[in-house]
C-alpha cells in the first residue's frame, strides 16, 4: 500500500469509527466535568488519608470505586464473587521486644544508650544481636568514579561500624559529591547505599549518626526562622491592633493569622539553641522499611553519644574528623581500640491486605473471549514517608493528580463505554490498581494471578497524572508497542488537537510497564509532571477539568477501535528503556524489579527486550543473589554491585530459579 492510500484508508477508518461514537454536546461536556470534580474532590480529600497503603481511606477509594464501576453497568463480581482482588504486601515495619545499644571500653567502662532519646533503631535494616569491635568507617562511602573509599585502610567484617550521614565537602556546591541525587543530594549520600556498602563489606551493625555541618546549618536556619517569625509577629499584631474592632470577621481573620505566627515562632523556639538541640533522630520509619530480606540491624545515635565513643579512643570529636575529610578529600576511617559495642534489636515487617478493583464489560461475537485492560492507580503516598518529595513532611498527600485523575477518568470511561447500545466485540476489563506506589504491585499481581488469560489479553490502556494539561501537551508512552498505535493517535488527534509526544517504549514508572513485560502492547497516557508531584500541595483546586474530559475523549474512539478490529494489535519488542538507569553512570543490566515478591535476593519480574539481562538467559521470577563476588540481598545491592563493572565485561550472575542456584553469564552494555 502507497503512503497515500495509506492516509485515505486510516482518514476512511477514523470516519466510520466516529459515525459509531456517540457525540457529546456542550451540556454533555459540563455534566462531565461536574463528574470528574466531584469525583476528584472526594478522592483527594482529606478523609481518605492521601490513599496510602494501610489507611482506612485507601479502603474508602476502593470501594469508591467499586460503586462507580457498579454504577456505569459493568460487572463486579468476576472476582471470587466480587470486584476485589485482595493480597497483602508489605507495608511497614514495627519494633519486637527490647532494642538495646551499649557501648564498652577499656576498664570495664560501659555506656548503656536510652532509646528514643540517645538512639533510635532504623526501619529500613534488618535484625540481630552483635556484640563486637568498633570501626569509625568515615561516610560510609566506596566510589571507584571519584577515587574514594571509606572502607580501603580498614577492615570491617563482623565490627560494628559508625557512618556519618551525607558526604564530605557539603559547602561545595562544585565539589566532586555535589548534589546530583533526584532529592537534591548524592546518591552516595543515601542512606540504604551506606546500608548495602556496610553490608558488602561484612558490618554486623550499623550505627549512622548525623553530620555536623547539616546540624550546625539547622540550627543556623532555625534561629533566622525565629528572626523571621517574630518580625511577622510584630506586624500581625500592629495590624490587629490597627483593625476596626466593629468589623468582626477582619478582627477573626487577624487572630487566627497572629496566633498561627506565634504558634510557629513557639515550635522553633521549644528547641535549645544549642546545636544538639538540632541533633535529631530519625523517626523510626524514616527512609522506609525495607523489603525484610536478611541484613545487620542499624541504628542511628545521637553525636553525643558518638562523641563518648571517639573522644576516649581517637582523641577527635565528630566535628574534628568531618573538618579533616573536608580538609584533604580523604578518609578518615579508624579502628576505635580498646571499645566494643553490644546490643541487638528485632525488625519485624508489616503485611497489610490491599486490592485491586475490577469490574468487567463484556463484548459479544467470535472475539468476546478477548480481552482488553484499561488501568489506573488509585493509591497514593498517605502522609509521605519515603515516597514524598517534601523529606520530613506528615501532612496528607491528596494526590489529586496522582492519581486520582486517572481514577476518575477510568471511571468516567466506563460510563460512557457502558452505556453504547451495542456490545463491543471483545471483553474490556477495568482495573483500579493498588499499591502502585510502592513499586507497581498491583498490576504485578493481576499479571502474575490473572482473572482473564493473558495470551487472549491484547492490549492495555494506562492512564496516570493526566489531570494537569498544560500547553496542550499530552504524552503518549508506548507508540511502537505495536505498529498500529502511532498513525490511529494521529488520525484521532485530528479532532482531539493536543500536541502529542509520542515515547515509543513500553517499560516505564506505572503499570502499563508489568502488561508489556508480558509481551502485550501498551498506551500510557500522561499531561507531565509538576512540582506539586508526590507533595502535599498536589490539590484539586489545580485540576484541569477541561483538558482531563479532552484526555478521555481521545481515549474512548481509540479503545473502541481496538475492540471492534478484527486483527489484534501485534506486539512489537522495543529495546530502548522508559527512562535512565538508577544513577545513569551504571552500566546497563535491563531487569525488570519484582517489588512484591518477597524472599532471598533481588527479585526480577523479567527481562526487558534485547538486554543483557534477556540475552545472558535471565527472566520472570528469578532470584539475583550474587553478581560476581557481591552478595546481593535486593534492589539496592544490585544497584551498588553493578557499578563495580564496566561495559563490555562479562559477568557471573547466579539466580535463585525453582529453589535451585543457576549460574548465568551476561554481558554488561553502556548506560542508558
Amino acid at each position: 500500500m502507497t503512503v497515500r492510500s495509506l492516509r485515505w484508508a486510516w482518514a476512511y477508518l477514523f470516519a466510520g469509527l466516529m459515525s459509531t461514537v456517540p457525540a457529546f454536546a456542550a451540556d454533555a461536556v459540563t455534566e462531565a466535568k461536574a463528574r470528574l470534580l466531584d469525583n476528584v474532590k472526594y478522592l483527594s480529600s482529606d478523609d481518605l488519608e492521601g490513599r496510602g497503603v494501610g489507611t482506612e481511606g485507601l479502603n474508602h477509594a476502593a470501594e469508591f470505586v467499586r460503586q462507580q464501576f457498579a454504577a456505569a453497568g459493568l460487572d463486579v463480581t468476576r472476582v471470587n464473587d466480587g470486584a476485589f482482588q485482595k493480597f497483602d504486601i508489605v507495608s511497614g515495619a514495627k519494633i519486637v521486644g527490647t532494642t538495646t545499644v551499649e557501648f564498652l571500653g577499656p576498664d570495664n567502662k560501659t555506656i548503656a544508650l536510652t532509646a528514643d532519646k540517645d538512639f533510635q533503631p532504623c526501619s529500613f535494616a534488618g535484625s540481630g544481636q552483635f556484640d563486637a569491635e568498633v570501626v569509625f568507617c568515615s561516610y560510609g562511602i566506596e566510589a571507584k568514579d571519584l577515587d574514594y573509599n571509606d572502607f580501603a585502610d580498614v577492615d570491617v567484617t563482623g565490627k560494628v561500624v559508625i557512618i556519618l550521614r551525607r558526604n564530605p565537602g557539603q559547602g561545595e556546591k562544585d565539589g566532586k559529591f555535589a548534589a546530583k541525587g533526584p532529592h537534591g543530594i548524592s546518591r552516595h549520600a543515601e542512606l540504604r547505599t551506606k546500608m548495602s556498602q556496610a553490608v558488602q563489606h561484612g558490618a554486623v551493625a550499623v550505627l549512622f549518626v548525623n553530620d555536623p555541618y547539616a546540624v550546625k546549618k539547622k540550627a543556623e536556619d532555625r534561629q533566622a526562622g525565629i528572626a523571621k517569625s517574630q518580625a511577622e509577629i510584630a506586624e500581625l499584631a500592629d495590624t490587629l491592633l490597627s483593625t476596626d474592632k466593629a468589623a468582626t470577621d477582619k478582627v477573626d481573620e487577624a487572630t487566627k493569622k497572629l496566633a498561627d505566627a506565634v504558634a510557629k515562632w513557639k515550635s522553633l523556639k521549644a528547641k535549645t539553641t544549642e546545636t544538639a538541640g538540632d541533633d535529631e533522630l530519625m523517626a523510626f520509619g524514616y527512609a522506609g522499611h525495607g523489603d525484610g530480606k536478611a541484613g545487620p540491624p542499624a541504628f542511628h545515635i545521637t553525636q553525643a553519644q558518638c562523641d563518648a565513643l571517639l573522644k576516649p579512643a581517637l582523641g577527635k570529636t565528630l566535628a574534628d574528623l568531618e573538618a579533616a575529610i573536608d580538609a584533604d578529600g580523604k578518609p578518615h576511617s579508624a579502628v576505635l581500640p580498646g571499645w566494643k559495642v553490644r546490643g541487638g534489636s528485632t525488625v519485624e515487617r508489616i503485611h497489610t491486605d490491599v486490592s485491586n478493583v475490577i469490574g468487567v464489560l463484556e463484548g459479544t461475537g467470535p472475539l468476546a473471549d478477548e480481552t482488553i485492560v484499561i488501568g489506573a492507580h488509585y493509591d497514593h503516598v498517605g502522609r509521605g514517608g519515603a515516597n514524598s518529595l517534601s523529606p520530613g513532611s506528615t501532612d496528607i498527600h491528596n494526590g489529586a493528580d496522582d492519581n486520582a485523575s486517572g481514577t476518575v477518568a477510568l471511571i468516567e470511561l466506563a460510563r460512557r463505554l457502558a452505556a453504547r447500545p451495542e456490545k463491543l466485540s471483545r471483553r474490556l476489563v477495568f482495573m483500579a490498581f493498588t499499591g502502585e506506589e510502592l513499586g507497581l504491585l498491583g498490576s504485578a499481581r493481576y499479571v502474575k494471578e490473572p482473572v482473564f488469560p493473558l495470551e487472549k489479553t491484547i492490549a492495555m490502556f494506562n492512564m496516570d497524572m493526566v489531570g494537569r494539561l498544560k500547553d496542550d501537551k499530552l504524552i503518549v508512552y508506548g507508540t511502537a508497542t505495536t505498529p498500529r498505535w502511532e498513525p490511529e493517535l494521529k488520525a484521532l488527534n485530528e479532532l482531539a488537537k493536543f500536541q502529542l509526544s509520542f515515547k515509543p517504549e513500553g517499560f516505564g514508572p506505572s503499570d502499563h510497564s508489568s502488561f508489556y513485560g508480558k509481551k502485550i502492547p501498551v498506551l500510557h497516557f500522561f499531561t507531565g509532571n509538576h512540582p506539586d508531584y508526590h507533595r502535599p500541595s498536589d490539590d484539586w483546586e489545580k485540576i484541569n477539568l477541561d483538558g482531563m474530559v479532552r484526555v478521555v475523549e481521545l481515549l474512548e474512539p481509540l479503545i473502541v477501535q481496538t475492540a471492534q478490529n478484527a486483527e489484534r494489535p501485534a506486539y512489537v519488542e522495543v529495546k530502548q528503556p522508559a527512562s535512565p538507569q538508577r544513577g545513569g553512570n551504571r552500566p546497563y543490566f535491563g531487569t525488570i524489579p519484582d517489588f512484591g515478591s518477597e524472599g532471598e535476593g533481588y527479585a526480577i519480574g523479567g527481562a526487558a527486550p534485547g538486554s543483557p539481562a534477556e540475552k545472558g538467559g535471565l527472566k520472570g521470577g528469578d532470584r539475583i543473589v550474587k553478581i560476581g563476588d557481591n552478595k546481593i540481598t535486593g534492589l539496592d545491592d544490585f544497584d551498588l554491585a553493578l557499578r563495580k563493572f564496566k561495559a563490555g565485561e562479562e559477568v557471573s550472575v547466579v539466580v535463585l530459579r525453582d529453589g535451585k542456584d543457576v549460574t548465568l553469564k551476561v554481558v554488561l552494555d553502556p548506560p542508558r
